[in-house]
């Protein structure tokens, strides 16, 4: 196994490029990032002969959460109530089909594709770490399962978007001439921040289903140097990420979620989460002796931050998309944990 000479990676800044490349037999071996790309374009001749080969490899990597991001310092993202309207108005199903092909899973954990994810309700040994935040915890931590909102049948899209609407009024937005306002007579109107100008195909539906809410929202695309530095200074109202994790979170944990790094420009609490409980159970991560003990912290943890709707969940996908020249061999077997790179590394040419 692993009998090259030598590996040569070459980088192409264009997805469409790279992808007429590969087909040429300039390289042997690429990962495919774009859902359309790997419905549509990876066809023809060489692939009909069997001398190119595309394959999916599933892996049980710790997916994270992917979504758009509220940005809770914002008075308009202040309300819970809010953003979890906002959540009931994106129509994942519809997104997932006609855009990607229905090759994504909806994110429903903050360590989705994972042991810590949260399921059912809370058991005993959680309990144990949410009770002694109860009265400051939504009663959906200890009461409802994470389930994600969906349009597909009996659901559909306008009864979320009624449910989203009895939301906003509870919060104190009506409709005013078409346009959603609250008791002062100022509009409800945000700007979408992108950084990828390939995701407004994304964010244009979910404008346009907010739209008919009454809601404004803009969204474009902007210098990735320029993103990053607004993301950085928390100068946004919704921004598109992702909160990555390991097979072992720990410390990182502190910069996602606690609210010292909540007022820390810089830090990966983009969200502006400041909660006693959330800081709590931050902790019971990091300082766990045993996996028991962290996977149980986690899944608290996973609770408070879901019932929190600090994003819009997006998805996650469960399996690594590669194209390969069928010269490249690889065990038949398959890690649990793995990065494509890794993969690589045990497999040969013959």
């Amino acid at each position: 196994m692993f009998n090259f000479d030598s590996i040569v990676v070459k980088y192409l800044k264009d997805p469409v490029v790279s992808i007429e490349a590969f087909k040429a037999g300039e390289f042997d071996f690429m990962m495919v990032h774009i859902a359309k790309q790997w419905n549509r374009d990876l066809t023809g001749r060489r692939f009909d002969s069997g001398e190119l080969v595309k394959q999916t490899f599933p892996h049980k990597n710790n997916a994270g959460i992917q979504g758009f991001a509220f940005n809770t310092r914002r008075p308009l993202f202040s309300d819970r109530l809010v953003r979890r309207a906002l959540g009931l108005v994106f129509d994942f199903e519809w997104t997932n089909k006609t855009l990607f092909f229905s090759q994504y899973t909806r994110n429903t954990s903050y360590f989705s594709n994972s042991t810590y994810a949260a399921t059912g309700l809370p058991g005993a040994d959680e309990l144990k770490l949410l009770e002694p935040f109860r009265d400051l915890l939504p009663a959906e931590v200890f009461t409802q399962p994470l389930i994600a909102p969906t349009t597909d049948p009996p659901a559909s899209l306008r009864a979320n978007m009624q449910q989203a609407k009895e939301l906003l009024e509870q919060a104190g937005w009506t409709i005013k001439d078409g346009a959603l306002v609250n008791g002062r007579g100022e509009r409800f109107r945000f700007e979408i921040l992108l950084a990828d100008g390939s995701f407004e195909r994304v964010i244009a539906p979910y404008a346009a289903n907010l739209s008919k809410m009454g809601i404004e929202v803009v969204y474009r695309t902007i210098d990735p140097a320029l993103y990053a530095d607004r993301i950085k200074s928390f100068d946004f109202d919704m921004a598109v990420t992702s909160f990555g994790q390991s097979q072992s979170p720990g410390n990182e944990q502190r910069d996602y979620w606690t609210s010292a790094a909540a007022e820390r420009k810089g830090s990966r609490n983009i969200v502006g989460v400041k909660s006693p409980a959330v800081d709590a159970l931050v902790d019971a991560i990091i300082y766990a002796e045993t996996q028991e003990a962290l996977t149980t912290a986690c899944r608290a943890l996973d609770r408070v931050l879901w019932h929190g709707y600090y994003l819009v969940p997006n998805w996650y996908l469960g399996n690594h998309r590669l194209a390969y020249a069928a010269k490249l061999k690889h065990p038949e077997r398959l890690p649990l944990y793995y990065s494509h790179e890794q993969w690589l590394d045990t497999w040969w040419t013959e």
